[in-house]
């Protein structure tokens, strides 16, 4: 039972774009970085929501390594791609961009990719590929990310948790949207666990010398120094098929880097080569596909909602009362939440408070 209070919707929306607007954010783009954090608590993914809009968004601008000025130039383009520089600006401004760039080539074309270089962390993958299902097409989004994974055999932190995030219309209430991590977990849960003062279940992050690790507050200290490492999915070595999950962070690498020129693997730790902070240059990719393009956007959506519907009338496992497909329980979570709130707990309550006294803005929450 949820325990923490509640903040309306209204209120965080409004209170995040001022926040962001007191950093320099332009209105328009405040309110595109606000609905980004906000869609997470909306989807219970809150390791992405309000819990990371300081440590991630506010403290980085106030560090130098994040414009809130987001300068977006068109390197090159065709009529089915385009090549994005978002110098080092708000990378939800650049994402939002780009995928409209591709739902619009898409529409016009039946296919279309999009990629962005020099940009900084893009918020939930899954509100990109949202953004294709609203427009009765199938989206496709993946970013790298500073260092967390280690190689299947290695101990050393070299991809990061590179989502490979796809998205398909339906003729249901919600689209199908697969988001989650190459790595079993991510580093946003560990800084949640470590918020919540919990421990990191054994066996989703190695030491250096190869043992598990279930202190958060230690994990994020040895992710960053390089002395601990995400398993990749699938978990250590190959009995558990370890090999797929990085094989997979590779493929996003690839595809986040490659095709922009961007940068990759070590240069993402956000620090140079001296230990000093500097901006994270990460890049994305964007891929849309219009059904309509194929055999029709309506047929698609049957297609696809009848072959969800077989999954979850499949046999259920003993003591198990349903079966899922992607995107349904955080479909669910909207339902409980929509007239309720978000969630806020302690640590975020603070830092909400701290940013708003900065501030100085003209708000009350319930919590106080």
């Amino acid at each position: 039972m949820e325990t923490r209070p509640y903040v309306s919707w209204e209120l965080m929306n409004s209170f995040l774009i001022d926040a962001f607007k007191g950093y320099g954010v332009p209105e328009e783009d405040a309110k595109i970085c606000a609905d980004v954090l906000l869609e997470s608590d909306r989807r219970g993914i809150e390791s992405h929501g309000c819990n990371r809009f300081k440590p991630i968004y506010i403290d980085r601008i106030v560090a130098g390594i994040q414009n809130p000025v987001t300068k977006i130039d068109v390197l090159k383009e065709t009529p089915t791609t385009a090549v994005l520089d978002a110098n080092d600006g708000m990378g939800m401004v650049a994402s939002y961009k780009a995928m409209n760039m591709a739902i619009k080539k898409a529409g016009r074309n039946g296919m279309a990719m999009v990629t962005v270089r020099n940009s900084t962390h893009y918020g939930i993958a899954g509100y990109w590929v949202t953004m294709a299902t609203k427009a009765g097409m199938i989206g496709m989004t993946g970013t790298n990310a500073r260092p967390s994974i280690a190689p299947t055999f290695g101990v050393e932190n070299m991809l990061g948790t590179n989502p490979l995030t796809v998205g398909f219309p339906t003729d249901e209430d919600f689209p199908f949207v697969i988001d989650c991590a190459t790595s079993i977990t991510q580093r946003g849960k560990i800084e949640y666990y470590a918020r919540s003062g919990k421990d990191t279940p054994a066996g989703m992050v190695i030491g250096r010398d190869g043992s598990a690790m279930t202190d958060s507050n230690q994990i994020l200290k040895d992710l960053t120094s390089g002395n601990a490492a995400l398993a990749p999915l699938g978990g250590i070595g190959e009995e558990l098929a370890g090999y797929k999950g990085y094989g997979y962070a590779t493929v996003v690498e690839v595809l986040s880097a490659a095709l922009s020129a961007g940068h990759f693997l070590k240069y993402l730790t956000g620090k140079d080569e001296a230990g000093n902070q500097r901006p994270y240059g990460l890049g994305h990719f964007f891929i849309v596909i219009d059904p309509e393009a194929f055999m029709g956007t309506k047929s698609f959506k049957k297609t696809c909602g009848d072959i969800l519907r077989e999954l979850r009338a499949s046999e259920k496992a003993p003591g198990q009362e349903r079966i899922y497909t992607a995107g349904e329980k955080e479909y669910l979570v909207w339902l409980d939440r929509k007239d309720k709130g978000v969630p806020v707990g302690e640590a975020v309550q603070k830092e909400i408070i701290a940013v708003r006294d900065a501030l100085n803005l003209d708000y009350k929450f319930p919590f106080e």
